[in-house]
């Protein structure tokens, strides 16, 4: 039977409109011929008003101007798929799609223009923000059970006066853990001053911490007030405190006991109630076996520790860290990066991070350089993080679990299933590994 040309149209519209996703398709000259319902409610253009008008007055993607996914789909007959750009609605909203595209063609097989759905992540955007905030604390983000047993100390710990030290290796977060302590403590309305005591000459370390009156030494034309002067009714940070010496560490000694402190070249001592916070990532206790660090001064600055694991130890964190730091760095450069593919993600999850948080942060902004829309992929990165001779075979396409699962199984493998040496080449606890390797479903071989 043949049915007229209208009644076809008709129920090709019908059939249109019912697909979740927005549809529309061009002609050669990228004109929009039809345009589904969906693609209304997500675009807030009519039907009406959309067909007839170029596809990019519609849909004004921020790829439309310099590379039109679907004119590159009609020039080299090359689908894109899931392609992630940012719209802006008829109403001036700039909401997150997928695009996928497709070649149209006519009965005798000649491209007659092209198709494009699309699908509106911004739902998928809320839930990723709801899901990251649940795992924050200030701007740290974890799922690590070490560090949600961390955040779950740090209110107490922040309410309280006494003295923390964090521990951790560089670029795992312990300014960032200090800053929390502070902005949640009763002292938030007072100066955060932060100090590398590793940058410091001991020449210098004094004087910058203490201060100095006119006439110290030849160059002390006028009083200087130090870090505990400026801390005073705030949080005083001491980075690196394992580094600073035996003068110094005696006269840090004094303050965190008597609260009293004297500048260079003073003839009265001055009161302190800065909070002290110190961090380090040396092996204070091994330093105190070896005489080059106070017990005493240990003691006094160990009230609280608090130990930050490496990123190698904690790499389920990634995607999550990955979110934060394309959040950030958007906001920074004005840029609409959308995220990260899946086999950047691998490489991302096999590298080591010897430079831990930090460095995956500075990875990231590399990566914003060289990627100036859309998503981030492998050739982005710094080619430090990206496997020599591409990403291995099995890695190609996998989940974050996939990855995390294989990366499990072949250090079990290599040591024969003992749980005890794979947590240990893992640097990861016991029983966190069986946790993974529950919830991983990894079955150990029946001999």
């Amino acid at each position: 039977m043949n049915y007229p040309k209208k009644q076809i149209q008709a129920h090709h519209q019908i059939i249109l409109d019912s697909i979740a996703d927005g549809v529309f398709t061009v002609d050669k000259e990228m004109n929009i011929t039809s345009f589904n319902r969906a693609a209304e409610d997500i675009t807030g253009f009519s039907r009406k008003d959309a067909i007839g008008l170029p596809c990019y007055a519609v849909l004004r993607a921020n790829v439309c101007e310099e590379s039109c996914l679907l004119r590159q789909t009609i020039d080299t007959e090359q689908p894109v798929i899931n392609f992630p750009v940012y719209i802006l609605r008829a109403d001036k909203k700039l909401i997150p799609i997928s695009v996928t595209t497709a070649l149209l063609k006519d009965a005798a097989g000649r491209v007659v223009g092209g198709v494009e759905t699309f699908r509106d992540l911004t739902a998928v955007d809320k839930l990723r923000k709801v899901i990251r905030k649940q795992h924050s604390f200030e701007d740290i983000v974890s799922k690590n059970a070490t560090m949600l047993d961390l955040f779950a100390i740090l209110p107490q710990v922040a309410e309280s006066n006494c003295s923390v030290l964090i521990e951790g290796d560089s670029g795992t977060g312990k300014e960032l853990f200090a800053r929390a302590i502070h902005n949640n403590s009763t002292r938030r309305n007072g100066p955060f001053v932060a100090v590398n005591c590793g940058a410091l000459p001991d020449s210098l370390c004094e004087s910058e911490l203490f201060g100095y009156k006119a006439g110290a030494f030849t160059d002390a034309k006028k009083d200087k007030p130090g870090r505990f002067a400026l801390a005073e009714n705030g949080t005083l940070f001491l980075d690196e405190i394992g580094d600073v010496s035996p003068a110094v560490q005696s006269r840090l000694l004094r303050v965190l006991e008597e609260k009293v402190y004297e500048p260079l070249g003073a003839t009265e001592t001055y009161a302190s109630n800065a909070r002290v916070i110190t961090a380090t990532n040396r092996d204070l206790q091994q330093l105190v076996r070896e005489g080059k660090f106070r017990d005493d001064l240990y003691f006094r600055i160990d009230i609280v520790k608090l130990s930050l694991p490496s990123l190698s130890k904690r790499k389920e964190d990634i995607p999550l860290l990955l979110d934060h730091f394309i959040d950030q760095f958007n906001h920074l450069t004005g840029k609409k990066i959308m995220g990260i593919s899946r086999k950047a993600v691998a490489a991302l999850m096999l590298y080591d991070w010897p430079g831990n948080v930090r460095e995956l942060e500075n990875a990231i902004e590399h990566a914003f350089v060289l990627c100036l829309e859309g998503m981030i992929r492998l050739h982005h990165l710094p080619a430090r993080v990206v496997p020599q001779g591409g990403l291995p075979s099995e890695s190609r396409g996998l989940s974050l679990r996939d990855a995390e699962k294989r990366t499990i199984l072949k250090a079990l493998e290599r040591n024969q299933w003992k749980k005890m040496a794979t947590a240990r080449e893992l640097e990861i606890d016991k029983n966190t590994l069986r946790r993974k390797i529950k919830r991983l479903g990894i079955i150990e071989p029946q001999v």
